[in-house]
């Protein structure tokens, strides 16, 4: 039965005020409109307004999905033989130590105590609530192009020497010239690739559809779209290892020619903190998207070691099916595994392609290994599209609930739209001239911002307390190691990293391909837009903030809003349930107070 309130006409405006505060008193929130919850509303759902994920297990492959994408296929082992083979471990396992694992532990932990999205959870700390969001019209793009490739290359190609060009072998000229229709540079639009136009096309459709229940819908497809590249994997290794050749690919790849004497260069342990960084998908938002759907109590920590453990494997795995068969390749070929090697895309587009061409009944492997980039590319998505769906739904909940489908839709079309660029014929420039200048800067500088943020402002006592509220206490040895990491090594590992890569920046390429300079301004362009709105949201909330002085406005910017805490008011705990009841009466006095007009 609702709670009916009759206001006398001659009520003052203090008896009006006390009135509204005992009802706000046994009311905290008011009642649920069932057009906003419909869609969500699950009967294992204890945040209902939100929504849950329906099964621990539907959390896990979605947050493993979108962690393990093509960086583990083709960036990590290309990275592995560059850097010194199995020497390349080691920075790489201390990274993920040390920055990694810190950081995914701070994203998903954060998420699920406030249940809100990657801006509406900044209430904690309001100088940094971004209204906008780090996006990379790259992201999935290499995975989903190149399914009208299978097993083209093949028929083409039948002996791998029928066309050659110098320094450009089959599989890199079908590649350029059919796939991508590349033209010549940068300056050179050209047309727009039609059927890798209704390939991306074909994308967005399945990622709207999968997400058109959110959670709900896509923490079922995930149950193929991320272990089916786990079979094919081992399909592939396992037919690898097989092959005459394959232990000079995996010699090459980490056995006996690692090289331990490149752990003395810098740019090693660059490439392995960028790698766990780009694997790991941190300060992205995505973490904190999809671990806000987590039920309160769920062990946030455990998550941790399972997800970041599982990807990090992964990339080993990978190298070894990769590797297995580019030594067969090789051995084939008579040529040495480095002369057989492609970086980056070329590695999964170019190279490994073309060894599978060199096997019996090479369309059945191609068209496995094309499907696994595929689903890959999908498993990525799907948490990047929620992520900007989730932004808007929080920050605009009662409008846009139960217009989620026309919000996908939207969303959907202008990510289209947007990404019709990079399939025209300069389409791979455009791709990897934001991968240059985004990836890698952006995130890093991004996660510097928010973990100090955390630790430093909002408070690294705060932030463990509010931890133990989901996961119960833990002795303060446990706590050690976090505290740390993120008071000190990691910011310190970041910002060493960034700088250094500002040091070493050089102007970026395709292949032997020069970005003409109006190209590398626009880069510098991307990577200040995405990051300058930090500072302007700063600067505003200051100007905003009350005080006399600029110290108290800064002061009361770095203050956590006064409905920051537990998204359900069950589990607000004394801690933040009397921190609401002490606002609310603050504001009572305040309307108390104010002289009748």
């Amino acid at each position: 039965m609702e709670n009916i309130v009759h206001h006398s006409p001659k009520m003052n405006k203090g008896e009006l005020a006390l009135s509204e505060f005992s009802q706000n008193d046994h009311q905290t929130h008011p009642p649920e409109d069932p057009t906003v919850t419909s869609g969500h509303e699950g009967e294992s759902d204890e945040n209902v307004e939100r929504g849950n994920w329906s099964s621990k297990t539907d959390y896990l492959l979605s947050m493993i999905g979108y962690a393990v994408g093509l960086g583990n296929v083709c960036r990590f082992p290309y990275l592995a033989y560059r850097n010194g083979g199995g020497a390349f471990l080691i920075p790489y396992t201390l990274m993920l130590a040390f920055t990694g694992i810190p950081m995914y532990f701070l994203e998903s932990s954060f998420g699920q105590f406030a249940s809100l999205g990657p801006v509406a959870v900044w209430k904690a700390l309001p100088m940094l609530q971004d209204p906008l969001c780090n996006l990379t019209l790259a992201d999935g793009y290499f995975e989903i192009v190149n399914t009208t490739w299978l097993h083209g290359n093949n028929e083409t190609c039948p002996n791998g020497s029928e066309i050659y060009l110098p320094r450009q072998g089959p599989s890199e000229q079908y590649w350029d010239k059919v796939v991508l229709s590349r033209s010549s540079s940068m300056d050179e639009t050209g047309e727009v690739v039609w059927y890798l136009a209704l390939c991306l096309l074909l994308t967005r459709l399945i990622i709207g559809a999968a997400l058109s229940k959110g959670i709900k819908s896509s923490g079922k497809v995930v149950y193929f779209t991320a272990t089916f590249p786990y079979v094919v994997l081992t399909i592939l290794l396992i037919r690898g290892l097989t092959l005459e050749g394959a232990d000079k690919g995996i010699e090459f790849y980490i056995g006996s020619q690692s090289d331990f004497s490149r752990l003395a260069d810098a740019e090693v342990w660059k490439d392995a903190a960028t790698q766990i960084f780009f694997s790991l998908a941190v300060s992205v938002g995505g973490l904190i998207t999809l671990s806000s759907y987590s039920k309160f109590h769920n062990n946030c920590y455990r998550d941790t070691i399972i997800v970041c453990v599982a990807n990090c494997a992964t990339s080993v795995f990978a190298g070894f099916a990769i590797f297995s068969t580019l030594g067969h390749m090789a051995h084939v070929q008579d040529k040495p595994v480095s002369d057989v090697v492609q970086p980056g895309i070329g590695l999964a587009f170019v190279a490994y392609p073309e060894a599978l061409a060199h096997l019996p009944w090479a369309p059945l492997w191609s068209i496995l290994f094309f499907f696994m980039l595929l689903n890959l590319g999908l498993s990525s998505q799907f948490a990047d599209f929620e992520t900007i769906i989730t932004a808007l739904l929080d920050q605009f909940p009662k409008f846009l609930r139960s217009k989620r489908l026309y919000l996908i839709s939207g969303v959907s079309l202008l990510f289209y739209l947007l990404g019709i660029l990079l399939v025209t014929q300069a389409g791979i420039y455009w791709i990897n001239l934001i991968d240059h200048f985004c990836i890698g800067w952006g995130l890093i500088a991004s996660a510097l911002l928010e973990i100090t943020g955390l630790s430093w402002i909002y408070g690294v006592n705060r932030f463990i307390k509010d931890i133990e509220m989901m996961i119960g206490k833990r002795s303060w040895l446990f706590w050690l190691w976090w505290k740390v990491c993120w008071i000190f090594i990691s910011p310190c590992l970041l910002a060493v990293i960034l700088i250094w890569s500002l040091v070493t920046f050089a102007t970026p390429t395709y292949g032997s391909v020069e970005y003409p300079v109006w190209a590398t301004a626009f880069g510098w362009c991307l990577i200040i837009f995405n990051i300058m709105w930090i500072p302007i949201v700063a600067i505003v909330r200051v100007i905003q903030a009350d005080g006399a002085t600029l110290y108290q406005k800064i002061s009361a910017a770095c203050t956590p809003a006064p409905s920051w805490g537990p998204y359900m008011e069950e589990y607000k705990g004394e801690r933040y349930r009397t921190r609401t009841d002490s606002t609310a009466a603050s504001n009572l006095v305040q309307l108390l107070t104010t002289p009748e007009m």
